[in-house]
């Protein structure tokens, strides 16, 4: 026991925070090992971070990635993962993972799922089953995926919204986070090095969001995360929703925003104090052809790549960037070989952990303000 008390109350040590913004250093203490932060989760959405190996993941530096509990749960399934003996061998990533309940997911369904008082009925998106769905149950499907940070059944709505649906959406997903916080403490001694964050919803409504975070943290998780965001609102209502809510968590705990986004997103979300960031945008862009450089982002299927035998970016050391050319990766895409998508996609993830790691090393200076300006400036989209 304690053992255990020890291993919670470290989970997260804040080291440090910059003298020009709310940008903080931290270490993240989980059972496969610690994480600094700000950190940038590569997601792995069904157990992969797509077109690319483990191995590759890790020549990009990457500590934590990020992986979907809904299209575990259809795809491949409980008894798969339990024969597997849990998500990190079932894809042989020894590092820290992150699960998210699917609760975006599951509300993007729109006509295919039915809020009910004990939980969210749906029908599967690949053939059409009908699954239900409670905070316990996805509580005891994240223990048998093993992950080292779960997150329990919240509901996201899209913007814009109601604020009457918003106030009584909150109900429902305090009442999940009761449940979850129950449940996870009934979990398996084996897996009691799990961490359980909970989950702050509210919309644009701030005095909505006040009121949300009084209670998810009143309920004590290990972390806390900001959801309802980049779900369709402007950019500027994004940043003011960010800061607005990370200033009511608790400053001795990690703060994760979901599903965000940009380099420039992430860099400002930095200084409004937010530690973990989860985000598809490097390797779906990627697989269109667009690359994330120092100086802005790239097309590489447009006309002007033909002849150009530069790198993707001169200050990268990734494997693209080392050893291939744009004029190379835009014939790959031009003749749709997979290599091309995959080159990009590798470029891009390598991109974006490099950033959070000079935005560290910035903060550390007290000079981050600074930095995100002069990278602003010079970053071309």
């Amino acid at each position: 026991m304690e053992n255990r008390k020890r291993f919670r109350k470290t989970m997260f040590k804040l080291l440090h925070k910059d003298k020009t913004s709310k940008a903080r250093l931290g270490l993240l203490t989980t059972a496969h090992g610690k994480v600094c932060t700000p950190c940038f989760m590569p997601v792995g959405t069904q157990a992969t971070i797509k077109t690319l190996s483990a191995d590759e993941i890790k020549s990009c530096n990457a500590e934590m990635l990020m992986a979907n509990a809904y299209h575990l749960y259809l795809r491949p399934g409980e008894e798969v993962l339990k024969k597997a003996k849990g998500i990190h061998k079932f894809m042989s990533w020894d590092g820290p993972i992150m699960t998210d309940s699917g609760g975006y997911q599951i509300f993007s369904l729109a006509a295919l799922r039915k809020v009910k008082k004990g939980g969210v009925e749906f029908n599967s998106h690949i053939d059409g089953s009908k699954h239900f769905m409670t905070p316990e149950k996805i509580i005891e499907f994240q223990n048998i995926l093993g992950s080292d940070i779960m997150m329990p059944l919240d509901e996201c709505l899209h913007y814009p919204v109601s604020r009457n649906n918003v106030e009584e959406s909150l109900k429902i997903t305090f009442d999940w986070a009761k449940r979850s916080k129950k449940a996870f403490r009934k979990q398996k001694a084996e897996n009691r090095r799990q961490k359980l964050f909970g989950i702050i919803q509210g919309s644009t409504y701030l005095d909505l969001r006040k009121v949300a975070a009084a209670e998810i943290v009143g309920l004590d998780f290990d972390g806390y995360a900001i959801g309802g965001v980049a779900v369709g609102e402007p950019s500027e209502l994004i940043h003011e929703v960010t800061e607005y809510t990370a200033d009511l968590l608790p400053e001795k705990k990690v703060r994760y925003l979901m599903g965000v986004g940009t380099p420039l997103d992430m860099l400002d979300a930095i200084a409004e104090g937010i530690d973990l960031f989860d985000c598809v945008v490097p390797t779906r862009n990627g697989r269109n052809g667009q690359a994330f450089t120092w100086n802005g982002e790239l097309q590489l299927r447009n006309a002007p790549f033909k002849k150009d035998f530069d790198p993707i970016d001169k200050k990268c050391d990734c494997y693209a960037c080392k050893n291939h050319t744009r004029a190379y990766i835009r014939h790959l895409f031009n003749t749709e070989e997979i290599l091309g998508l995959r080159l990009v996609s590798l470029h891009n993830v390598y991109f974006y952990v490099k950033l959070i790691e000079v935005s560290r090393r910035a903060i550390s200076e007290n000079r981050f303000e600074e930095f995100k300006e002069e990278f602003r400036s010079r970053y071309k989209k």
